[in-house]
């Protein structure tokens, strides 16, 4: 007869000193550990990255899930003093979906001192797309990963597919510096309408809800035109999003997998950023394009 392994309760990590504490038991059977970095604003998204690490350890290792809202990754004039903060709420997401230690550390846990003056720099990969649009955006986001991944030591991390030149950009730093750390990419979460979940939906309201729906819709055309090649799958991806009264487009890519160039055949990816109001959306797709 199985056993439903019993839970331990969920604990509360704000300094550097309890989240070793909160792992000291895992450690030292030689557990593993999962990380899931956030933000906070936790959603059912989030939930389902929870899972996934959940479900790529043992019942008894560790899944910890990191709830800061990182300043080095937002330029002057984002939103850092806005993005939505729901703590309490996010304790009660993680603990329904099976974490075991939230660590919550303030800015000043996590950057003593001030900005270091030692970040790590993206590469050729950091400077497209978001990076054109975001400069410095991600060395504030690969600095801040690298610090979680010192302090948590984890044997994996999950990250969602939908920022997905950050996916990228974290596989490729993992490796470059010899991290040991196995980089996990979890499939994006939708509402039913197609609208990818994301913290920032939250300053949608239901007219702008049903504007950023052009965003899925594109990349649905985008993936039904994979198999007539590239320039059709851009022509009917720019097509719905030029039809959209309302949205404002930063761009629309479509590239290789790593995002190093634009392919002809094979597994390709169709990127969009957006602006609806005053709320910038970002969303994906897998794209597989006709050709020998």
């Amino acid at each position: 007869m199985t056993t439903t392994p019993v839970r331990r309760p969920l604990v509360v990590a704000h300094t550097r000193a309890e989240l070793v504490g909160a792992l000291d038991e895992t450690r030292a059977r030689r557990g593993r550990v999962a990380l899931v970095p956030t933000m906070g604003a936790l959603h059912a998204g989030h939930a389902a990255l929870v899972d996934e690490a959940r479900a790529r350890v043992e019942p008894g290792d560790a899944v910890v899930v990191s709830v800061f809202v990182n300043p080095l990754q937002f330029g002057p004039g984002e939103d850092l003093d806005r993005y939505p903060r729901t703590f309490d709420a996010d304790l009660e997401v993680c603990r329904e979906h099976g974490a075991d230690v939230v660590f919550a550390p303030s800015v000043e846990e996590v950057y003593p001192g001030g900005d270091p003056q030692v970040t790590v720099e993206p590469g050729p990969v950091g400077t497209v797309l978001e990076g054109a649009i975001r400069p410095g955006h991600y060395r504030g986001v690969l600095t801040v990963v690298a610090k979680l991944f010192g302090l948590v030591r984890p044997d994996l991390a999950v990250f969602g597919q939908k920022d997905y030149q950050q996916l990228v950009l974290i596989r490729r730093m993992a490796a470059d510096l010899c991290m040991g750390v196995e980089v996990v990419g979890a499939a994006t979460v939708r509402e039913p309408s197609g609208l990818a979940l994301s913290s920032r939906n939250a300053y949608l309201d239901d007219d702008q809800k049903r504007l950023a729906l052009a965003l899925s819709r594109a990349l649905r055309a985008g993936a039904d035109a994979g198999p007539r090649g590239a320039e059709r799958v851009l022509a009917d991806a720019t097509a719905v999003l030029e039809a959209a009264e309302g949205v404002e487009l930063d761009y629309l890519a479509l590239t290789d997998p790593d995002l190093g160039r634009a392919p002809e055949h094979g597994e390709a990816r169709l990127l969009v950023a957006a602006r609806v109001g005053a709320t910038r959306l970002i969303d994906n797709t897998a794209i597989h394009l006709g050709g020998r």
